[in-house]
């Protein structure tokens, strides 16, 4: 592997050395309420996530106003609906991203955003965004992954649908148009997502290959896939978060309510430390607890002159005699002592 990878997002350093970095999407889950958005800010820093991400675009620079076949959605969660009607219904006021940057701000909590188009960079830009997120149906808008990574601020981009080569195109966009620090999320782009098509092998193989800070969005509907991406690598989560998964919005369904977000926070961070690194030494927690492995010890009162027979001896807890494997070095010794039924064999007794 290479040298360990890393970006900082106001101020926060990512890496494989650092516990993992937690994003809650709000995405469409205000449900068109400012007051929601701000609560769901609110919930987000009680659960201890390290950042919300918004979304910034409007239906008309994400879309167009059309009603043909091609802009229609069947099936799944958004069936009957235009993309149109979609994301109009789904997106962030414009007017509400300054109340909502400086009510983070004041709240202690990161707040940045995916932007959609070019005017959505400079309308973050303006904001003084910390970083900027690429979505993964973006992923292959070399233009707008170039006009985000001239703003000189860090990046991330989240891969759902792209292949390797995708993938390398993107990062290739990003260092070409100035991008210093760049992350990449393994992602599927299903909504929700089975946890058996993450396929989360595929994100050591992602460090190694692309050589970058690596990480997890993830749709499914529980934690155990986001835990599990910390074992193999994975520096950032996201998920969706929702006051409520029964809301009616648009993302709803497959987010995570602040409780479940409190608990993902901690879970990840504690199979970040649980990783540590190769140690075979006695660990702090077994230091009182090592007089408890199996010993040697007389089961019968013994005299200064006897020999040592097996069947004067027997392996049992405590730990405060010889180790078991050196019963072949003292059968047939003689001891120099007298040796009481029941107490250890040291080796200071035996000639």
């Amino acid at each position: 592997m290479r040298n360990c990878p890393s970006i900082c997002i106001a101020g926060h350093r990512i890496a494989s050395d650092t516990s993992p970095y937690v994003i809650a999407e709000l995405s469409a889950n205000h449900n068109g309420k400012l007051e929601t958005a701000i609560k769901i800010i609110e919930e987000a820093k009680k659960a201890e996530v390290d950042a919300v991400k918004l979304q910034t675009y409007t239906a008309d620079t994400i879309t167009l106003d059309s009603d043909t076949e091609e802009f229609q959605i069947h099936g799944g969660l958004w069936d009957g609906k235009t993309l149109y009607q979609l994301y109009q219904e789904a997106h962030t006021p414009w007017d509400w991203h300054k109340l909502l940057f400086e009510y983070a701000r004041k709240l202690g909590i990161t707040l940045f955003s995916s932007p959609f188009d070019n005017t959505a960079v400079d309308l973050l830009e303006d904001l003084n965004t910390p970083a900027y997120k690429i979505a993964s149906f973006e992923a292959v808008d070399l233009p707008l992954i170039k006009y985000v990574a001239s703003t000189g601020k860090p990046m991330i981009i989240s891969t759902g649908m792209a292949n390797a080569d995708e993938i390398q195109e993107a990062i290739d966009a990003a260092r070409e148009g100035g991008c210093k620090e760049l992350a990449i999320l393994h992602c599927v782009s299903g909504y929700p997502a089975p946890a058996e098509d993450y396929n989360l092998r595929t994100i050591p193989d992602m460090i190694e290959r692309f050589g970058l800070v690596t990480g997890l969005s993830d749709h499914t509907l529980d934690n155990t896939t986001a835990i599990a991406s910390v074992a193999l690598g994975a520096s950032i989560i996201e998920k969706h978060f929702t006051l409520d998964r029964n809301g009616g919005g648009p993302d709803d369904s497959f987010s995570l309510e602040p409780h479940e977000m409190k608990a993902l926070c901690g879970g990840a961070r504690t199979a970040w430390e649980a990783l540590g690194g190769v140690d075979y030494g006695l660990k702090s927690s077994e230091q009182g607890n090592i007089k408890f492995r199996r010993s040697l010890y007389f089961v019968k009162d013994m005299k200064a002159g006897d020999i040592v027979t097996a069947d004067c001896i027997r392996s049992v807890r405590p730990g405060y005699g010889l180790a078991p494997k050196e019963i072949v070095r003292i059968i047939g010794k003689k001891l120099k002592c007298n040796a009481e039924k029941y107490s250890p064999i040291l080796i200071s007794y035996l000639e």
